[in-house]
């Protein structure tokens, strides 16, 4: 038979009841503890921020489109988080100078920056020597907009549309042109990107302005040229240019019988100048998460899209990880370009 507990050990009254509360009390801290750590509840921004006016630093000229599609967004962004943005132009170095402050600041989502493909693909492929890295000192935050370029040439040049023009390039190696506003500018780089996959040889004329270009390509001095869309739109109309392709990968609501590089048939061809909203690296998640939400409700403004179809840019948003995912793409893309014909940037 069991022995009887001693009566020393025997529960004094309300004890038992007093030791269930205790148990319960440290199990419930234990789960809280838990839910603060698990990545769901991590996710949640500080509920001070922000609480204090926000930095959003421009890379290039007052007045440039960058700088247009930036002060858009800092005041419709600013609305939406309740707190004023600043926008501080930062111009220099084809966007280095502005770069380089945006990932030297502090990680605390006081300071953001816009980014364009220019100053996050193609410079740091044409530069090395810059004093930033896009993939590991740079936090993607959203893509806000794209400015899709346009195939166009002059109406007398026989090829009407891209096959004809790869099928003309080919019977006169190096004879066909094309301009740009200068070397290693993206229309530069979207000529020989062209080049290459058609396996054709062009000759690049470069110039000054685009106004130039455009006089000398409706005059036929030169042939063809990969050109923005407000530079000659009203000239497509008019049937002075033709345009063969958009390098976006939808057609344009400005253009819609002019075909993509894919319903084109050259596969795999996309060039754009996009425009996005970064931060510097470690941001915390959280607040990243906030914008990416925030920039995607800006975007969708209806007259966002009437203010930046002024400049040629299709407002277009996306998360933190596909703008990551486009800028790595893009290196890749234009690394290979560079290697190619071995050209640096000034």
């Amino acid at each position: 038979m069991e022995a009887p507990p001693h009566p020393n050990l025997l529960p004094l009254k309300g004890e038992k009841e007093r030791t269930q509360r205790a148990l319960l009390r440290l199990v419930a801290a234990c789960f809280f503890s838990l839910a603060l750590s698990s990545p769901l509840l991590a996710q949640s921004p500080p509920a001070t921020w922000p609480a204090k006016t926000i930095r959003l630093i421009v890379p290039l000229p007052a007045g440039s489109s960058v700088d247009l599609v930036g002060r858009l967004v800092a005041q419709k962004l600013g609305a939406r988080l309740g707190q004023t943005i600043i926008v501080e132009d930062r111009p220099g170095a084809s966007g280095a100078i502005g770069t380089e402050a945006l990932v030297r600041a502090a990680s605390d989502g006081y300071t953001l920056g816009m980014a364009t493909s220019t100053t996050l693909a193609t410079a740091p492929v044409l530069n090395p020597q810059l004093g930033y890295d896009p993939l590991h000192d740079v936090t993607p935050v959203a893509l806000v907009g794209v400015s899709p370029y346009l195939l166009v040439t002059h109406a007398g040049l026989p090829a009407k549309d891209v096959a004809g023009l790869i099928a003309l390039a080919k019977q006169k190696p190096g004879v066909i042109s094309y301009s740009s506003v200068g070397d290693a500018s993206l229309a530069h780089l979207a000529g020989l990107l062209f080049s290459s996959m058609a396996g054709v040889e062009l000759n690049h004329i470069p110039y000054k302005t685009s106004t130039h270009s455009v006089i000398d390509l409706i005059e036929g001095r030169i042939d063809l040229q990969f050109s923005v869309v407000p530079t000659t739109l009203q000239f497509i109309r008019s049937g002075k240019l033709r345009a063969l392709a958009v390098t976006t990968e939808k057609r344009l609501d400005e253009l819609p019988d002019v075909p993509t590089f894919e319903e084109a048939g050259l596969k795999g061809f996309e060039v754009s100048l996009w425009f996005a909203v970064v931060a510097p690296k470690n941001t915390p998640a959280a607040i990243v998460a906030r914008l990416e939400r925030e920039i995607a409700g800006v975007v969708a403004e209806p007259d966002v899209k009437t203010a930046w179809a002024t400049v040629g840019i299709v407002p277009q948003a996306g998360t933190s990880a596909a703008l990551g995912e486009r800028i790595a793409r893009d290196i890749t893309t234009w690394r290979g370009v560079a290697s190619g014909i071995k050209i640096k940037s000034d």
